[in-house]
């Protein structure tokens, strides 16, 4: 931005909520704001399971593959974090707080790495699975990974 460098995912967020309010990328309502920053400063900081063995590669189909030790927990995690979202916060629209926000930006990988490796859950963490994959800005990032041409070789195996 400028002269200003941002290198952390959660602090680009904030800076860009914070140049661009009218764009509601927080909810405005406080308490559900507070539980978005929650579940954002979770996703940002946590699911090391699900990182390390179940890795991001949109062009990868692995049904069934990277359920190492603590992977279970986590996606049992991510998909009550989801259901709760939806039925506290979501009435205003698919996603986790109604509209799309920085809380759905921090889960797209998550849902990248679910229709990876099959984990499909079902009920309202599935339908949001859904909507957020078919989210306009959602669609166009997974084309523009899709279409990079650099690889990482231990992903690609």
């Amino acid at each position: 931005d400028g002269e200003l460098v941002v290198w952390d995912s959660l602090a680009i967020c904030e800076h860009l909520a914070e140049c661009f309010p009218a764009a509601g990328l927080w909810p405005a309502e406080s308490g559900a704001r507070a539980v978005a920053r929650s579940v954002v400063a979770e996703m940002h900081s946590g699911f090391m399971a699900l990182r390390s063995h179940m890795p991001m590669n949109l062009r990868a189909s692995r049904p069934g593959a990277g359920r190492g030790p603590g992977v279970d927990d986590d996606i049992a995690r991510v998909i009550a974090i989801w259901e709760a979202c939806r039925r506290d916060f979501g009435a205003g629209g698919e996603m986790l707080f109604g509209s799309f926000g920085i809380a759905d930006a921090f889960f797209a990988p998550v849902v990248s790495r679910f229709l990876t490796y099959g984990v499909a859950p079902s009920g309202a963490a599935g339908a949001y699975m859904a909507a957020l994959w078919a989210e306009p800005a959602v669609r166009e990032w997974a084309e523009a990974a899709r279409a990079e041409t650099w690889r990482v070789a231990r992903y690609e195996t």
